[in-house]
């Protein structure tokens, strides 16, 4: 009897898988390791309040912007080559980031930076997906990946902390373009060239305007309406632009012989619904991430390398979620893995939006954080496997775009949103004579509500996903 050895098996397809989940561990945690860092920056360069906010959604509004872009460009002119730019980008936007002597060269920076991610990501979980069959194989890489990045979320903060109690705020980003050298050099020496196999399809010129223009504008009037305010004419201007763009730009790809994104991607059973439930959910988890960060900060009083410390706990439940996910994936599927991760997650952003002014570590915040990261490890597992179950390979980059669009976008709606609700409550109260830290909690704990009441919607979406075993999603 012969036994066939899996890719994954293989000390070559271990190592693959080592670099693709490094890439995606850089790009999701720079979405988020600033955060803890932003007194600090904000006293160093003198940052008004209102630019401060486009120190991390900098980074998102190109990050969402260009992603449809970067997953494209790696189907039509080879992965490697589209992540080694993104790599490139990413490692110089970092090095001006942390050299910045202003606000508005920082900021800068950041945009840069996010389009750099843009490039990477997609071209990094679409090589994972055409390197890894449908099967066992792609099932545990999907996993991996998925919890590397819920994982990236929470080391985020507790890196961020560390990095600059010790070091300077600086330093988070400046340790990045010491990591894309690494990057950089493994890929050459780990990733086979795959520009023989790339489409070679001319790129779809209007498609990459209308699309690209539709998701930075939709983007950056999400980011702005916290400040223009959600029934100003400004915001719905932006926002109806955006929209008029998107539409204009599935009508250019119904037409166009070689459109940058192929409508036939969403014949994929499931495909849309596995998207849709991740904006939603990831709506809820990063404004959570947010606020309670907020919360240990300016309340409870912690420092940055408490607040980071503080996650810890966090870090491993999304692990434990996310190994005990994939292991059930073959014998109940996707579905009941997102919904069940879902619900058990939104008890635990409910607990935790129950804290109060002078909350306890161990009693008021411990336990809901448990819940809740054994729920995203669980929803971003099972979300990635059913987004990306019957994709050819011709589209893998596509599929990665359109996953990791979803997420941007939530990301960047959920904290927009949530953020209006939690400084409506927090100024009503303080108009009434409520303290400062009583108003910032009922204020937290608000949106903390309207976050599990996301994640709850997403569980119902959830249900639409198709529910893949193994190989069983037809391809199209």
């Amino acid at each position: 009897m012969t036994t066939t050895t899996t890719q994954l098996a293989t000390r070559s397809g271990r190592l693959i898988l080592a670099l693709l989940c490094s890439v995606a561990f850089l790009d999701f945690i720079d979405a988020v390791i600033v955060n803890v860092a932003i007194p600090s920056i904000q006293e160093d360069l003198s940052f008004t309040p209102e630019n401060l906010q486009w120190v991390a959604s900098g980074y998102l509004l190109t990050y969402g912007g260009f992603m449809l872009l970067g997953g494209r460009a790696a189907d039509l002119i080879g992965r490697r080559r589209v992540l080694f730019i993104g790599v490139i980008i990413f490692a110089a936007a970092s090095l001006l980031g942390g050299l910045a002597p202003n606000s508005e060269t920082l900021i800068g920076a950041r945009i840069i930076q996010g389009a750099g991610a843009a490039l990477m990501l997609p071209a990094a979980l679409s090589t994972l997906t055409a390197t890894f069959e449908e099967g066992p194989d792609r099932r545990k890489a999907l996993g991996i990946w998925g919890g590397i990045v819920g994982l990236a979320s929470a080391a985020g903060v507790l890196l961020g902390g560390i990095l600059t109690e010790w070091f300077g705020w600086r330093s988070v980003l400046l340790v990045n373009p010491i990591v894309c050298v690494l990057i950089a050099i493994a890929m050459f020496r780990v990733l086979p060239d795959d520009r023989r196999s790339a489409s070679g399809n001319r790129f779809d010129i209007p498609g990459t305007v209308l699309g690209t223009a539709g998701m930075l504008l939709l983007v950056y009037g999400i980011v702005e309406a916290h400040n223009s305010g959600w029934d100003s004419a400004t915001t719905w201007l932006r926002l109806g632009g955006a929209l008029a763009l998107l539409v204009a730009f599935v009508i250019n790809e119904h037409r166009h012989p070689n459109p940058l994104m192929p409508l036939s991607i969403f014949r994929v059973p499931g495909l849309a619904a596995a998207n849709l439930t991740q904006l939603i959910a990831i709506a809820g988890f990063m404004s959570m991430f947010f606020f309670l960060t907020l919360y240990m900060q300016f309340v409870l009083e912690y420092s940055a390398l408490k607040t980071g410390f503080a996650y810890l706990p966090v870090t491993m439940g999304i692990g434990l979620g996310a190994g005990s996910s994939t292991k059930l994936i073959p014998r109940i599927g996707t579905r009941p893995i997102i919904v069940a991760g879902a619900l058990i997650a939104s008890v635990g952003v409910f607990v935790l939006s129950q804290m109060p002014a002078d909350g306890e570590y161990l009693t008021d915040l411990l336990p809901g954080m448990i819940a809740m990261s054994l729920g995203l490890g669980s929803v971003l597992v099972g979300v990635t496997n059913a987004a990306h179950a019957g994709v050819p390979e011709s589209k893998l980059g596509l599929a990665a775009a359109l996953l990791n669009s979803s997420m941007q976008v939530g990301g960047a709606l959920g904290l927009a949103i949530l953020s209006t609700i939690a400084a409506t409550r927090t100024e009503d109260l303080l108009r009434a004579g409520t303290s400062q830290p009583e108003a910032l909690t009922s204020g937290f704990g608000r949106a903390l509500l309207a976050s599990s009441i996301a994640i709850v919607v997403a569980a119902l979406i959830g249900l639409r996903t198709h529910n893949t075993r193994s190989n069983d999603a037809p391809m199209v």
